[in-house]
């Protein structure tokens, strides 16, 4: 059956608050082209490939009508969602196609850490940072997701900014591995949302586990979303997020679109 104007007033409400500007939407996506940061692994772990279009006609012989391309990507490339079997210790659990949607679309909170990255970019999150903000923002929310922002999308079109290489490795910010353990064993999040290249910090390869937010979260039946932008137009409460991966059977990822709805104001 149809949806028309008269079938639903809690979606004639939606719709005149977005159409009257009382309820905004923001695009947390990054474009994704062949420039897009990518994540480089040292060897001997082989890397995905990055994103690139092939042209396959442009209103001419092979498609005089139409133009069309095909896509060429790795599961981790630009924004994207991680899904639990991504990572060793979920290797069990969801694909990215088995994700429920009821996470995908969820409330978000932003904890805001970028004057702490801006001077530091290998900060991390600690469990004490996330209380302080429990206090005075409230209760981190079930099956909601956690933002944060540390400013690192302004780097995103300048490769070598956004990675941060250098001979110490690369230097972006995360989370430690008692608060990534802290996040997926005694929260009840949905996942964490960062805007640099992985949901874990650039050196979280030295820590312990390795790539701890990838190993507690996942290993949670949580997930990740990398590469954000415009988290600093969210409020630290009240938005709503909208998470859009391909619906990949037996995907890790998947690049995503994802937006937030943010009530004018707030």
């Amino acid at each position: 059956m149809s949806l028309n104007r008269t079938d639903s007033g809690l979606i004639n409400t939606l719709l005149d608050a977005v159409a009257g500007g009382t309820l905004e939407i923001v695009d947390l996506t990054a474009p994704l082209s062949s420039s897009t940061p990518t994540l480089k692994l040292p060897a001997p772990f082989v890397n995905l490939i990055d994103f690139s279009l092939e042209a396959v006609s442009a209103f001419d012989e092979p498609g005089p009508f139409w133009k069309h391309n095909n896509i060429h990507t790795g599961e981790h490339i630009g924004t994207h969602v991680d899904a639990p079997s991504h990572w060793i210790s979920g290797r069990d659990g969801d694909d990215v196609s088995q994700l429920p949607l009821t996470r995908l679309v969820a409330p978000a909170v932003v904890l805001d850490f970028s004057a702490q990255a801006a001077e530091d970019p290998d900060f991390v999150l600690e469990i004490d940072h996330v209380k302080t903000w429990e206090a005075e923002h409230g209760a981190l929310p079930d099956g909601g997701w956690l933002l944060l922002r540390t400013g690192w999308d302004k780097f995103a079109e300048d490769a070598d900014a956004f990675l941060n290489i250098d001979d110490g490795g690369s230097h972006t910010p995360g989370i430690s591995a008692a608060c990534a353990r802290w996040l997926g064993e005694e929260t009840g999040i949905a996942g964490l949302g960062v805007e640099t290249v992985g949901i874990d910090a650039g050196n979280a390869g030295a820590f312990d586990p390795p790539f701890p937010a990838h190993y507690y979260l996942l290993g949670n039946n949580k997930y990740g979303v990398t590469l954000l932008q415009n988290l600093a137009q969210l409020p630290p409460t009240g938005a709503l997020i909208v998470v859009a991966p391909l619906k990949i059977t037996g995907g890790t990822a998947s690049p995503a679109r994802v937006l937030a709805l943010v009530e004018h104001g707030r």
